[in-house]
């Protein structure tokens, strides 16, 4: 796109969607210059005022000479970025390279000067702030590393702009001119600034789609019946507070309405704005009705139109084109190919989606990539006996389809400190972007509960019309990194909904201690065994024998609560003969009474074929005044009643104790299994622990003996012979020197005689080891002969090895001083391209391996990160003195662990590290083999301007 006097190729990857303050969309991309006309139309509307705040002079219009030089650019000492909507401009960026005398310079010269001008139409948007990251990353690409500014005084909001930005700088006064200096480094607090503007604008961009003021529904039948017509109908019969339009370009021009809805031929016939567009047309008609949409203004779109990246290549390009070409008039979408959004609160009233009735509204939000999936979710919280009632039902709903746009992490953002969400429930097929996703999980889960279940967890692809970053970790250790971030990982929609159930209403148990009472002696057993079982600490069962009383059921409910030794209770209840509704309704109403006498502590009910008790749980919930209860799909009426499922249930209210819902009653679910009570309590068990040491998460701790620099300078002269590399023993061995890390050496054992001469220079007794990739840390094939104390030994061992083995070419043996006594583990680092450094650890060995114990942690490792890290592996005991073994060193374990994360974090060159064996013994550790892997660092977008992600 430029001329011939340009010294770069036009740089396509600075081109980038971003989400702006108002929740709108923006494209930047580099200025060219083909963008004549469009700078000149752009500069024709700003105003006088602004021109005089750019140019500090009156400068009506830009000369031809002007025009040239802004928009004739060489991509690396003067640079132009422009904001576009619709195509056109609505801002500019540029900067120009300058010396230390302020004047044009080319490198190593690296300052420039930066100046913006935006459309006074969209000040205020955010623009500048967000051209501001991205003109600041491009400097960093052309190795400018700060940034000079000159302002004048009354130019208050541009002055904003640079001081909130979060960089270090300098600021000065001369000449009437305000002077500022700031570096372009990213800083702990620039980086907080951008997270928190990437949260508000994300967060404001979902909630255009969930509160919108107007609807119109494009593709709308004339007939009853089909998507459209559908739509329509939910949205209407769910008592939308909203003005809401039914369009279709079919209808006769006499037709006005569509059962009393006003219908219109064309978006752009709509005489008010449109805030949201529900789009159910063919997926060849789609384009026409985003720009039909695009020029009315619609804020955001959600398309149920299947025919896209699911159905094949095809389909894959038409979905792309989608995005492209609703961004480019500043719409978001959802979709396509989604089941549709719902938001239950009384002012909105929005159930624009396949679902035929409005769920009960209440504090669960609930985001489902799978359209069936949301079906199966939505049922289920919906029943009476299966579910959750009265005002524990949903806040909001999305379902993403193929997820072309608006994604899980957009959601995330809404319901961060969406004050109608307490709970929020998640089912994904895949995670586009890990590494962002578990830092808004972390967020969030401090602040609420976040519970997941993924599918497709093991096909090894993601669902079709997913497209996803390549990830080479397995589904556990992706597992394991949720937890890390607080989120409670489940494997069923039905535990999905059990979790979100308990800690929807109840308050989080401030411990593993449970008790059990209830009429059943054998239900309380199973209780006990499941609680053991799921890790918890279940006192001795209380059998109130079948012929207990609901007075008997209170009083022991009462008793357990005021109880200190107890964290949680859990009731089992079974029928008894000639039972019927009265006896069950008293019951229910002794339990919801008993648990609001003696707050703070949760419960939970399980109940064995006891249809009537579900159903007066439900009544007994159903009987306290509450906000919003009127049922889905009906005016000013209740839900009929419905027979209980094997499902879940909810009881009673009582007031809240400041943990979970501030306000509102809480409900105790029922739940038809012990297993599945207890799973849930479980979840909240570890969940309430995650939530107490998220409060005080730990410091990564400064190491003095690091030297850091000389590990730079190495590892650059290393990466200049090639693009990625595997060190050398004697390269490693230096690297992790520099950090601490001391790796016993070996000698190559080439002959006998050559193993005798390696072990005279390091000392009887030694280990004699095979070290071809096939045997290597195979102790278990018998490559390791240890304890060698003098050369008949080694030589008998040497002959024995490559009489198993191989010539000496084959098995390559070496000579290893012995190390003291102790447990074999493994230390690991790799940098994901999804998830980004990943720490491993767990013991040695081939029973390791085959039962997957290895624990991980995202890098960088905080002290209690590293602590927890080596105590999250199932055969950890062996490392605190198993069955009268003597413990280990473990502070030496936690030691090398920290170093070995300031490695990678220090260096994102160092892609890949192995320590494999490390023994660790009674006193100290011996690191007896080490790998190290280079290669250029990889692209860091977490840490990289806002943008929008490209799929």
């Amino acid at each position: 796109m430029q001329n011939s006097s340009d010294r770069h190729e036009y740089p396509a990857h600075w081109e980038a969607d971003v989400v702006l303050r108002d929740g709108g969309t923006a494209r930047i991309r580099p200025i060219t210059a083909d963008d004549a006309d469009r700078l000149v139309s752009f500069y024709e509307q700003v105003s006088d005022e602004s021109k005089y705040y750019r140019f500090f002079a009156p400068y009506p219009r830009l000369s031809a000479k002007d025009v040239h030089r802004f928009t004739h650019h060489d991509f690396v000492d003067r640079v132009g970025l422009a904001a576009t909507v619709g195509g056109e401009f609505i801002a500019t960026v540029r900067y120009d390279r300058i010396d230390a005398d302020g004047l044009p310079a080319s490198g190593p010269a690296d300052e420039a000067e930066v100046a913006f001008l935006v459309q006074d139409a969209h000040q205020g948007r955010g623009v500048a702030s967000a051209l501001l990251e991205h003109i600041g990353a491009v400097a960093r690409e052309r190795d400018i590393r700060r940034f000079a500014a000159e302002v004048l005084p009354a130019n208050s909001k541009m002055i904003k702009v640079f001081t909130d930005a979060g960089y270090t700088q300098k600021r000065s006064f001369e000449d009437g001119v305000v002077r500022l200096e700031f570096d372009l480094e990213p800083t702990d607090r620039s980086l907080a600034v951008q997270r928190a503007r990437e949260q508000r604008a994300e967060a404001r961009s979902v909630r255009r789609l969930l509160v919108p003021g107007s609807v119109a529904v494009i593709g709308v039948g004339r007939a009853p019946g089909g998507v459209g017509r559908s739509v329509l109908d939910h949205i209407r019969d769910a008592g939308f507070t909203g003005d809401l339009h039914a369009v279709n370009s079919a209808f006769p021009a006499e037709q006005k309405d569509v059962d009393g809805v006003p219908a219109h031929r064309s978006v752009r016939d709509i005489a008010g704005p449109v805030d949201l567009a529900v789009v159910a047309v063919p997926a060849a008609s789609v384009p026409e009705v985003v720009t039909e949409c695009g020029e009315h203004g619609v804020q955001g779109l959600v398309v149920v139109s299947a025919g896209y990246a699911e159905s094949g290549p095809e389909g894959r390009e038409r979905q792309r084109e989608l995005v492209r070409h609703a961004r480019t008039y500043g719409m978001r979408i959802i979709g396509p190919n989604a089941f549709g959004v719902i938001n239950t609160a009384k002012d909105v009233r929005l159930n624009a989606s396949l679902a035929p009735e409005m769920p009960r509204p209440g504090r669960i939000g609930l985001f489902a990539q799978s359209g069936a999936i949301g079906i199966a979710l939505l049922s289920r919280l919906d029943r009476r006996g299966g579910g959750v009632t009265g005002v524990t039902g949903v806040s909001t709903f999305v379902s993403s389809g193929n997820r072309a746009d608006v994604s899980g992490n957009d959601v995330l953002q809404y319901w961060y400190d969406d004050p109608d969400t307490d709970v929020v429930l998640m089912y994904l097929e895949s995670i586009g972007n890990p590494r962002k996703f578990t830092r808004l999980a972390r967020r969030t889960a401090a602040a609420k509960p976040l519970v997941v279940v993924q599918g497709a967890r093991h096909g090894g692809a993601a669902p079709q019309g997913h497209a996803v970053r390549a990830t080479r970790l397995p589904h556990a250790t992706v597992s394991a990194l949720l937890r890390q971030a607080g989120v409670i990982r489940v494997d069923t929609i039905t535990e999905l909904v059990d979790a979100g159930l308990l800690l929807a209403r109840q308050p989080l148990p401030a411990g593993p201690r449970v008790a059990i009472l209830g009429n059943s002696e054998s239900l309380g057993l199973l209780t006990y065994d499941a609680c053991l079982s799921e890790g918890l600490r279940p006192l001795p069962p209380l059998d109130l024998t079948t012929g207990a009383s609901p007075e008997d059921f209170h009083r022991a409910l009462s008793q357990a609560l005021a109880d200190e030794t107890c964290d949680a209770v859990v009731v089992t209840a079974i029928p008894t003969v000639g039972e019927g509704t009265p006896r069950d309704a008293a019951l229910a109403d002794a339990l919801r009474s008993a648990a609001a006498e003696v707050p703070g502590k949760p419960v939970l009910v399980v109940h064995v074929e006891l249809g009537g008790l579900a159903e007066a749980l439900s009544a007994a919930a159903s009987t306290a005044p509450q906000a919003g209860s009127t049922a889905p799909g009906a005016v000013g009426g209740a839900h009929p009643p419905r027979r209980a499922e094997r499902l879940p249930a909810v009881v009673g209210e009582r007031p809240s104790t400041g943990v979970g819902p501030p306000e509102e009653a809480r409900l105790i679910p029922a739940y038809p299994a012990a297993e599945r009570a207890v799973r849930a309590l479980a979840e909240a068990v570890k969940y309430a622990q995650w939530r107490r040491e998220a409060a005080e998460p730990g410091k990564v701790p400064e190491h003095e003996d690091i030297d850091e620099k000389g590990a730079a300078e190495l590892i650059g002269g290393l990466l200049a012979r090639g693009q990625g590399l595997t060190l050398g023993t004697d390269e490693t061995c230096e690297l992790l020197g520099m950090y601490g890390i001391p790796v016993r050496g070996v000698l190559p054992a080439p002959d006998p005689d050559g193993a005798v001469a390696a072990a005279r220079t390091i000392g009887y007794p030694v280990a004699l080891k095979a070290t071809a990739p096939h045997l290597r840390h195979r102790a278990d094939l018998g490559g390791v002969r240890l304890d060698l104390a003098d050369e008949e030994q080694l030589r008998r061992a040497y002959a024995e090895l490559t009489g198993l083995f191989g010539t000496p070419e084959e098995v390559r043996p070496v000579v290893q001083g012995m190390a003291p006594r102790g447990v074999d583990t493994v230390v690991r680092a790799v940098i994901d391209p999804a998830a980004g450094a990943v720490l491993s650890f767990g013991l040695a060995g081939p029973a390791s391996q085959l039962l997957g114990d290895t624990a991980h942690r995202l890098i960088p490792v905080t002290d209690r990160d590293a602590t927890s890290l080596i105590r999250s592996i199932r055969t950890a005991p062996l490392l605190f003195g198993w069955r009268g073994s003597a413990p280990v060193d473990t502070a030496a374990l936690e030691e090398l662990l920290l170093r070995v994360s300031r490695l990678v974090d220090d260096h994102p060159e160092v892609i890949a590290v192995s320590l494999e064996p490390v023994v660790v013994a009674q006193s100290g550790l011996s690191v007896l083999g080490a790998s190290v892997r280079l290669a250029p660092p990889p692209a860091r977008g977490d840490l990289g301007p806002r943008t929008l992600p490209v799929y």
